[in-house]
């Protein structure tokens, strides 16, 4: 990281993060899609007003934005900084979630690792992500795709596109353990 601020690829991370096309973007902020395009790919450097018109469409705040223009983005990240979720949550019941990269603003890719007990399941909804890749670290899973299902074993993959329904669920009575990254 050479610690200038990409402001296009972080203008892209912040639409995609929204489920937003270039094209609403650029409709919605009066500016044509190939400008958006430049910007994003930091080929040109917008105008503060279009700077700012863009920010308003993605509902972002220009101090907010810029907050942490110059600082390095984190790379490592420690087991004890993770933030689990879910397995009390009623309705995740005997599953658990750790966003193994916390605290980063505008990630294009989310890894989750996923823990499923005996009897736990989870499905596409519960992941609220367009583009799924999973890898079975540990144990068995049954994926259901599209109504299909597949028994996967430690070292199978998986790979679900965009809105593809899509469940997993542990049958076994060992846990299973399941690395998952979200697009």
């Amino acid at each position: 990281m050479t610690g200038k601020m990409e402001i296009g690829r972080k203008l892209r991370r912040l639409r995609k993060s929204k489920s937003l096309t270039l094209e609403e973007v650029a409709q919605r902020a009066n500016l044509t899609k190939g400008f958006l395009s430049q910007i994003e790919r930091d080929k040109t450097s917008p105008s503060v007003a279009a700077l700012k018109q863009i920010l308003d469409v993605l509902g972002e705040d220009m101090s907010h934005f810029f907050q942490d223009a110059g600082k390095p983005g984190k790379n490592i990240f420690r087991k004890d900084e993770r933030k689990p979720w879910g397995e009390s949550d009623e309705d995740l019941p005997g599953v658990l979630m750790e966003t193994l990269t916390p605290g980063i603003q505008y990630r294009e890719m989310d890894p989750i690792l996923i823990t499923l007990k005996k009897g736990g399941r989870l499905t596409n909804e519960d992941l609220d992500e367009e583009e799924t890749f999973g890898y079975v670290l540990e144990g068995e899973i049954w994926m259901a795709i599209e109504g299909e299902e597949h028994k996967l074993e430690k070292g199978d993959t998986f790979y679900v596109f965009p809105e593809t329904e899509f469940s997993m669920e542990n049958r076994s009575k060992r846990q299973a353990r399941v690395l998952v990254v979200a697009y």
